[in-house]
């Protein structure tokens, strides 16, 4: 395939799978009466199955197999993301989905800061002044937030957001740039660990027909899809325009929620939210002006 009809093909796949990852905030919107770690339980289920199938399918390999070649750093990038599911669904029922979708948005600033003082990976000026923006924009967001639940699930959304900073640096530091194995394992730590929560916190481990429904469909259509969308469009893009084309799902999701539930954002959420997307896209498009790495084919 040509460098340019692979460069289009991967800005279609990147952008697709934001689209999917944004409506996470309209599925659990609509669950009825399931909580975090009921829908998590579910989500995971159908992930872990969707997933296996996908990698024996273009590997021919278990991705138990892939895990144990990565080893460790597998490990840590699997329960980070258990971290990140919990706090990314804990926040959305109890923040407004534009707070939190904002927050989550944080994750690539964290990456460069963990990846700097794990990995001692060089930081861009640009980017440190991008880190300082966003500060900015996110004590702007919380500032109307203090002592309510909204808080707690604004912290939540930045708790979420550090555990896929964890991920990103879990994946480099077992220098490895395949995440759906990795992925994979996070599944299956969080259908023993959110089983034993239900367990020991007397929760039900069965679902309403339309909980469980969505839950699962999250799990297979805007988790492991967009997933799969995304490995296949970032191998032929930079990672400037990857920050920019993630913008899709930040954007996106308040829309979904907005459109089909009526749900608004409060001013200082709007005002801190603003900031927030300009020092991302400040901080991307600083980094288009350096030479992007090679397109290389699978």
């Amino acid at each position: 395939m040509p460098i340019a009809d692979t460069h289009k093909s991967g800005v279609l796949f990147v952008f697709a799978a934001g689209v999917l990852w944004s409506t996470v905030g309209l599925g659990i919107r609509i669950i009825e009466d399931a909580v975090v770690w009921q829908i998590l339980l579910y989500r995971s289920i159908s992930m872990s199955l969707f997933l296996y199938v996908v990698i024996r399918m273009r590997s021919g390999v278990s991705p138990f197999t892939q895990v144990r070649s990565i080893g460790f750093p597998s490990v840590i990038a699997g329960l980070s993301l258990v971290a990140a599911y919990s706090g990314g669904i804990y926040s959305i029922q109890n923040t407004s989905v534009a707070n939190a979708m904002l927050l989550f948005a944080t994750a690539p600033f964290m990456t460069a800061v963990l990846g700097w003082v794990v990995l001692r990976e060089r930081v861009r000026v640009a980017t440190w002044l991008a880190i300082a923006v966003a500060i900015g924009g996110i004590a702007i967001m919380v500032a109307d937030k203090s002592g309510s639940v909204v808080l707690k699930g604004s912290l939540a959304a930045l708790g979420s957001a550090f555990g896929f900073a964890v991920f990103t640096v879990a994946l480099r530091w077992g220098r490895t740039g395949e995440m759906l194995p990795s992925v994979f394992l996070s599944g299956v730590f969080a259908i023993v660990v959110t089983f034993a929560i239900c367990l020991f916190s007397g929760l039900p481990v069965t679902l309403n027909l339309h909980d469980g429904a969505i839950s699962m469909g999250m799990g297979v259509f805007q988790v492991g899809a967009g997933l799969i969308l995304y490995t296949l469009g970032s191998r032929s893009l930079p990672a400037a325009e990857l920050a920019l084309l993630s913008l899709a799902e930040v954007m996106l999701g308040p829309l979904w929620v907005w459109f089909f539930l009526g749900e608004t954002a409060s001013a200082n959420t709007l005002t801190g939210g603003a900031v927030l997307l300009v020092a991302i896209a400040g901080n991307a498009l600083s980094g288009k002006r350096r030479k992007p790495p090679p397109i290389t084919l699978p």
